[in-house]
């Protein structure tokens, strides 16, 4: 499939995400939040903090869709949050918190993101959601962390979960290769690119979920992240994925970009008949 190319340089687009918007039926939500997601195994007072989420879904839809969010922040730093442009969608939306660097290293990070995964299917038909419809998606950090749980299989395999349960990846603006700050704990610059088995890109393979890469402008983004994913859905396509594609955002750099892409992971839900 050629790859795709989103503009969004005419307001005419954000128009038409508002009328959608106010053209929804409004549903019941309900929130519940500091849930711990971690259920078994010895916790440590900081996995009591940090390894919670935030589930906001609807009342009066069955089997709704459930999009699982990781905050950003460069694996050191952010807050979990539903975002605005989700709520009251049709869709329920779980925050999830991770543990942060410097207080914990490599894979702790990785391994919480798959908890917290493993948590959703584990109890979300309990609040009338599928587990067929479990959408992993994250902006930068979480979007890498998305990548990663979604493509190495063995994070969730640890929680008897399989990765290929995922009905889509979308991860916005993440890291491919090794995150900078695993590379960082190795004594690693930042500019120096380190593809092991850290890298979502060491995990290429054809029978994967369906990925959908979203980058902001390749000319404002930082640190060639464009390029990293611009690789990442070749090398898909390389392996004989069919349902990789990605989607470049015109004039939005690495934060600003995370806006349209929540109104564009929407979009994608609809045409894929997830939401």
């Amino acid at each position: 499939m050629k790859l795709l190319r989103f503009f969004t340089v005419s307001c005419s687009l954000f128009i038409i995400f508002n009328l959608t918007a106010a053209a929804q039926k409004t549903n019941t939500y309900k929130s519940e939040e500091s849930i711990l997601y971690r259920e078994t195994g010895e916790l440590t007072p900081y996995m009591k903090e940090r390894c919670q989420l935030e589930l906001y879904y609807p009342e009066d839809i069955d089997d709704f869709t459930t999009i699982v969010w990781f905050h950003g922040g460069g694996l050191t730093a952010g807050e979990k949050f539903i975002p605005e442009q989700w709520k009251n969608r049709g869709v329920a939306v779980v925050a999830v918190n991770y543990r942060l660097g410097p207080k914990v290293k490599n894979p702790a990070y990785i391994d919480d993101a798959a908890a917290a995964v493993a948590w959703v299917f584990n109890h979300i038909e309990d609040y009338g959601g599928s587990e067929d419809a479990i959408v992993v998606s994250g902006h930068s950090a979480g979007g890498y962390l998305a990548s990663m749980i979604g493509l190495d299989k063995k994070y969730l395999a640890d929680y008897a979960q399989d990765a290929n349960q995922i009905a889509a990846l979308i991860p916005f603006s993440g890291h491919t290769i090794t995150h900078f700050t695993i590379r960082s704990e190795r004594g690693i610059s930042g500019t120096q690119p380190i593809v092991d088995e850290y890298a979502p890109l060491f995990h290429v393979r054809k029978d994967a979920s369906p990925l959908f890469l979203i980058s902001g402008d390749r000319e404002l983004e930082i640190l060639g992240r464009y390029e990293e994913n611009a690789y990442m859905y070749r090398m898909m396509k390389v392996v004989g994925h069919a349902s990789t594609f990605l989607y470049e955002l015109d004039g939005f750099d690495h934060g600003a970009m995370a806006v349209p892409a929540f109104e564009l992971t929407l979009r994608i839900l609809k045409e894929i008949g997830l939401n």
